[in-house]
């Protein structure tokens, strides 16, 4: 049975992957900021309020699991904020800094305290963007987390890879959801458009012209954690529908 930590586990996308390593027979530990949304997760996973840019509480973290459970076999680097939204000269470095940190320093401390539990095997799954393979206009703090995050990645897969460690990037597109609604209003506000109109816009700028859900990205994360995908490493896979215009002005 594998033993899967996913960070931002308790809501969302996290969620969703927590469900779906479940269904699929996982022990699963979830580790959250938001204490109340781990209140509502099942009583038999592991759960744990958790700063993933707070070494010492990651760090606390991992010997509470290798205490529990012996050791790691998947990892879900999944935590991440949207940070502002504002042209970059409009964007003030905190913000900037608080982004960044969230999404690219909290995916290093976590695979940096998590890698010692994960012996001679197991998969490192990296929740990037589709903003991690385009620019992204008013979100650039976002953006160039999400395309360092892949970088970070591509270097775990070839360090790892001879102990057997797998690392892959899945990009989401838009993924319908109370994140992504906050997203529509700050994006609607900036571009003097509607929710509807972005809403719309996003969809219009894929192949499939659709949206994609939280199981979607999932099911995924599920697939590159089994043995299935034994010898999928590296790699960065977009769930997205294909997108072929980041940027729609619809």
């Amino acid at each position: 049975m594998s033993r899967v930590l996913i960070t931002a586990g308790a809501s969302g996308i996290g969620r969703a992957m927590a469900d779906g390593f479940a269904k699929a027979g996982a022990q699963v530990w979830v580790a959250d900021v938001d204490g109340a949304a781990l209140a509502d997760c099942p009583e038999n996973w592991g759960r744990s309020v958790l700063d993933v840019t707070d070494e010492a509480a990651v760090a606390t973290l991992m010997t509470e699991i290798m205490g529990a459970w012996g050791g790691l076999d998947v990892l879900c680097l999944n935590a991440g904020i949207a940070g502002p939204t504002a042209r970059v000269q409009d964007i003030a470095l905190t913000d900037w800094r608080a982004c960044v940190a969230v999404n690219l320093d909290g995916s290093f401390l976590t695979a940096k305290h998590a890698i010692p539990l994960m012996g001679s095997g197991g998969s490192i799954i990296v929740t990037s963007s589709t903003a991690g393979q385009y620019g992204y206009p008013n979100r650039a703090p976002y953006a160039a987390a999400k395309w360092a995050v892949i970088g970070f990645m591509k270097t775990l897969a070839m360090e790892l890879g001879p102990q057997g460690i797998r690392a892959n990037a899945i990009c989401p597109g838009a993924v319908e959801g109370p994140r992504m609604e906050g997203v529509l209003a700050r994006e609607a506000a900036a571009k003097g458009m509607t929710r509807d109109q972005v809403y719309h816009g996003y969809a219009s700028g894929t192949s499939m012209q659709s949206w994609v859900t939280a199981d979607d990205i999932a099911a995924m994360a599920v697939f590159l954690g089994s043995d299935a995908a034994r010898l999928v490493s590296g790699q960065i896979i977009a769930v997205d529908g294909h997108t072929v215009n980041p940027d729609p002005k619809l």
